[in-house]
């Protein structure tokens, strides 16, 4: 549907939502206020889609995750490990010759991380797409039709 309407994805992450059966997309596409909204119209018409919401300038919490494999010996590891503190990353896996390490935040944070790394050998990268949710204790709520309903509990996935 983006690709055939030209839409530019920037981002794209699907997952489990809060209610059985259903996922939650978040698609982070680069337009104007006019190109979002026909993307949400043309969103509505795909049958399985329950509810499309526009958060640009919105109060919302968005994360980018990435795991990072860097070339690391002895005279750079203790280097490395200080830059992982710095941006709050963590190390997930150790080599003789390596450090993986994965960073959640905004992307931003993350290209700032690549950026110090770069001189030491980023060996592969690897990026979720973008999550997001409203602040506050209000919630997306999907109103879903009692026929919905039904089809989520026979087995059929519907995304959010």
């Amino acid at each position: 549907l983006f690709r055939r309407r030209g839409f530019n994805i920037h981002s794209l992450a699907v997952g489990h939502s809060e209610v059985p059966g259903l996922s939650r997309m978040t698609a982070v596409i680069e337009t104007d206020e006019g190109g979002a909204r026909r993307a949400q119209a043309h969103l509505y018409k795909i049958i399985n889609v329950v509810r499309v919401e526009d958060i640009t300038g919105r109060p919302v919490i968005m994360r980018d995750l990435a795991l990072i494999k860097v070339a690391a010996d002895q005279t750079t590891r203790t280097c490395l490990m200080q830059l992982t503190q710095v941006f709050n990353a963590r190390i997930v896996d150790v080599a003789p010759d390596s450090l993986v390490l994965e960073i959640c935040g905004s992307e931003a944070r993350i290209d700032g991380l690549l950026e110090v790394l770069r001189p030491y050998g980023v060996i592969e990268m690897v990026r979720a797409g973008r999550i997001a949710m409203e602040r506050g204790s209000g919630a997306a709520e999907a109103t879903v039709s009692p026929e919905r309903a039904a089809a989520v509990e026979e087995g059929i996935s519907y995304s959010v």
